[in-house]
């Protein structure tokens, strides 16, 4: 008995595996980033993500609360779950590779009671104990495929975590980046008021004077009441964006307060590298590519179905009447059995499953290529927009400069009565368009810094996924 178990537990574990062998398709990957060069020198090698990659934008807040979003944020909790739920599935699979053992006792006392027709008999007490073993060897490797199938799973799973988790941090810097530009903003608008302010004084000074019309007076005032409405609308925005904050990190909006601060000024734009380092560097592409491997397991189990399986059986114990000397070698029992099952006509169904996998698995292929192709397109996007937005803060930043310049000579040469009232308002709304549109490139150039950061895949790594063998250590016998 154990000679035939030994050679069946050898049997399964070596056995074959019929399907196919996973390769990674081939691609064809450009030797470098189009929009790249241009930021190659400014952009050392020692700038690349590494894990806490929002820290090279320098801001204690945001590092205060960037750590906080994989610890507390429910979104993510519930991805962590979804991870281990396909870990346990890997368990629950490989646990199918091995026997199942049994163990079985029973005790019945009975007895006869006679009438004037029968003879009666005393109480007595019969028993068995049994033990009982089965196993069917995975000898054609169904089950091991459909582990490997698993694991892969399981390993998408953890991509998606990883995907998930690196969405967050990059959503919750591009709220935080929001809020300080709505900071900035309430303090253009600050300066603003205060400007229209002084303005007004002066209208009212020319007035008194006689030498202003009355209409400079109210035309300055309902510029100085727009300015103060525009203070109170960018409040607004701000607590919206201090509120999502609160919920990325797990909080409720009442317990999370952020001072007001400045909005950063230096950009930082992490180097690209070259475009074959995001099929390791992007957790979406690693989960596209661990979705490939679980369809081409699945299309080994889709055909494992065309093979027969054996299932071998085995039971030994004691059986007595009455129950005393239950053991002696005189009441042992046992059988050994085994059972082979195949399907010799099901109508075509077998086959029409191993073709739907084998498409299953084609349409994975094509997808992987597709997010390779559209990785590659948001880093060319990143890289441009960087570019672009820097050339346009440069020039915006000339335009706040001359428009500041305007509206000193516009005020001096109405206070000496040259210039209507109308070439002061005209160069103080050109002003603040033109501040306005500047700290908008600012805080759009920082926001395609985050996204970079993000479509270079945030410092992960496909090594950082866990192994096949890591996934199966709970178990014994790894095949």
């Amino acid at each position: 008995m154990r000679r035939i178990a030994a050679f069946g537990l050898a049997l399964g574990l070596a056995g074959c595996m019929v399907g196919p062998d996973y390769q990674r398709p081939r691609l064809l990957v450009p030797a470098g980033f189009k929009e790249a060069p241009g930021w190659v020198k400014a952009s050392p090698a020692d700038a690349a993500p590494k894990g806490d990659w929002w820290t090279a934008f320098g801001d204690t807040d945001l590092d205060r609360l960037e750590p906080l979003v994989a610890v507390s944020n429910q979104t993510l909790e519930a991805d962590f779950y979804a991870y281990e739920q396909a870990g346990a599935v890997v368990q629950e699979t490989r646990g199918g590779l091995f026997p199942t053992v049994g163990l079985t006792g029973s005790a019945t006392r009975s007895g006869q009671g006679g009438g004037t027709a029968r003879v009666s008999t005393g109480p007595g007490t019969s028993g068995t104990f049994e033990g009982s073993a089965g196993w069917t060897p995975d000898i054609w490797g169904k089950i091991r495929r459909q582990v490997q199938g698993d694991v892969a799973a399981a390993q998408v799973s953890a991509a998606d975590l990883a995907n998930a988790t690196l969405s967050e941090q990059a959503l919750l810097a591009a709220d935080y980046i929001d809020l300080r530009a709505s900071d900035a903003l309430i303090a253009l608008y600050r300066q603003t008021v205060a400007a229209d302010q002084r303005s007004l004084q002066i209208t009212e000074n020319q007035y008194d004077a006689g030498v202003a019309a009355q209409s400079d007076v109210i035309t300055a005032q309902t510029q100085l009441d727009g300015a103060q409405a525009a203070l109170i609308s960018a409040g607004e925005a701000r607590a919206q964006y201090e509120h999502a904050i609160a919920v990325l990190v797990g909080h409720a909006p009442a317990e999370l307060t952020i001072p007001p601060g400045v909005l950063m000024s230096v950009v930082p734009v992490p180097p690209p590298g070259v475009p074959s380092t995001l099929l390791q560097r992007r957790p979406d592409i690693a989960a596209a590519e661990r979705t490939m491997a679980e369809e081409n397991a699945l299309v080994g189990v889709a055909v494992g179905a065309y093979y027969p399986d054996l299932s071998l059986s085995a039971l030994g114990g004691y059986s007595a009447d009455p129950i005393g000397g239950l053991f002696n070698v005189g009441n042992a029992l046992w059988s050994l059995g085994a059972n082979a099952t195949g399907t010799l006509f099901e109508g075509g169904t077998r086959s029409a499953a191993v073709r739907a996998a084998e498409f299953a698995y084609d349409q994975s292929v094509a997808n992987y290529r597709q997010t390779v192709l559209t990785a590659f397109q948001d880093v060319e996007d990143d890289l441009s927009n960087l570019r672009i937005l820097a050339e346009q803060a440069v020039a915006e930043q000339a335009a706040v400069n001359d428009a500041q310049r305007a509206v000193r000579i516009a005020l001096n040469e109405y206070e000496a009565g040259t210039q209507p009232y109308t070439t002061v308002v005209t160069a103080q709304l050109t002003l603040l368009g033109d501040q306005q549109t500047a700290l908008a490139v600012q805080q759009d150039r920082l926001l395609a810094s985050v996204s970079l950061f993000q479509d270079l895949g945030g410092g992960f790594n496909a090594g950082d996924l866990p192994s096949a063998a890591e996934l199966q250590e709970k178990l014994p016998f790894a095949p």
